[in-house]
């Protein structure tokens, strides 16, 4: 029984032996799995090869979906786009909602329900209008964003299927930010002992270099930076997606690369110079969310430190579980599991 559980044998799990060993709790949540299994498979969001489920292309989709929802859930208000804000006021973007006209309100007038207004107030002929018979269009307002993503490149990436997992993520973020806002600008950088600006057209074909395998994450913050500052706005978001071990760094023009001192740690300069980077972003207002591919303690420890100075956003996941991440939210100061 413990095998088939462990290996996600559900099919061949003996409910009654489960009930009896286990009890009625473990049962009802055994069977919510199986249902939950079904309903996946059921909505074309993963396949079931066996021994393995793998994830569809509208699954990953969904999991840029569900990761866009929090990176954007607190925008600021700035030029219109199509991020949904709390906040109503007197922007251009209305809603087929109406209230009563309050002085300093834009003139969205709903004439319809104004009229309305006047003949259950005073009825007759002539109708005569009154101030408070007045009822206005409630508006939204929407925010504009400037997103550059960072995809590691490095040769640590290409260990446990990283890339494949980082590229997934990738590709639909680039394609959800796309169609559902395309307002916004977004940009690709592409880091590794250096780093580029990556076109949409290379992202499909990116894949990680063997040439150049140091992780050089300081470059890339540097150059996202750059890319951001020309396009003015007052919500700048990174989306980092790495497994969090930088071994390279540039001082006054030169570059630096150095080996971790173990396996699974990282490059204490490196590590360093990378910090200082992320808090300069962080003095320009630029929010950075990371995606975080890698399970070991050290390289955690760096990723929380670098998103506690930067009061952003860590989404942690393995290569293998690409469904799963626990989001640390500075912003909002949740914890939560999706």
């Amino acid at each position: 029984l413990e095998g088939q559980l462990s290996s996600m044998r559900l099919e061949d799990v003996d409910t009654d032996l489960l009930q009896k060993l286990l009890g009625e709790d473990v049962l009802r949540d055994f069977n919510g799995i199986v249902q939950m299994e079904s309903l996946l498979e059921e909505g074309g969001y993963v396949v079931n090869h066996g021994d393995h489920f793998e994830l569809t292309p509208r699954g990953v989709r969904r999991i840029g979906q569900l990761a866009l929802r929090d990176i954007y859930r607190q925008l600021k208000r700035d030029a219109v786009g199509h991020h949904p804000l709390r906040h109503r006021g007197s922007q251009e973007i209305l809603t087929e909602e109406s209230r009563p006209y309050v002085q300093g309100d834009a003139l969205h007038l709903n004439m319809i329900q104004t009229l309305k207004n006047a003949l259950m107030n005073e009825g007759g002929v002539p109708l005569r209008l009154r101030p408070s018979d007045f009822a206005v269009y409630e508006s939204e307002h929407a925010t504009r964003a400037a997103t550059v993503l960072l995809l590691d490149m490095s040769w640590s990436m290409s260990w446990e299927g990283r890339f494949a997992a980082a590229k997934k993520v990738a590709l639909a973020m680039e394609s959800l930010v796309r169609s559902l806002h395309p307002r916004d600008y977004f940009g690709i950088v592409g880091f590794f002992t250096r780093a580029v600006e990556l076109k949409p057209k290379d992202l499909p074909e990116a894949t990680w270099n063997m040439g150049d395998p140091f992780t050089n994450l300081q470059d890339g913050l540097h150059l996202a930076a750059e890319l951001l500052e020309r396009r003015p706005s007052q919500n700048q978001q990174m989306i980092v997606i790495t497994d969090g071990q930088p071994t390279a760094y540039c001082r006054q023009g030169r570059l630096y690369c150095e080996w971790p001192l173990s396996f699974g740690g990282i490059s204490q300069r490196a590590a360093e110079e990378t910090l200082r980077e992320a808090e300069r972003v962080t003095r320009k207002g630029i929010t950075i969310n990371t995606f975080m591919l890698d399970d070991s303690p050290v390289l955690r420890g760096f990723v929380d430190e670098m998103t506690r100075i930067n009061r952003g956003r860590a989404f942690y996941t393995r290569p293998d579980h690409l469904g799963e991440y626990l989001l640390i939210d500075y912003v909002s100061r949740t914890r939560k599991k999706i």
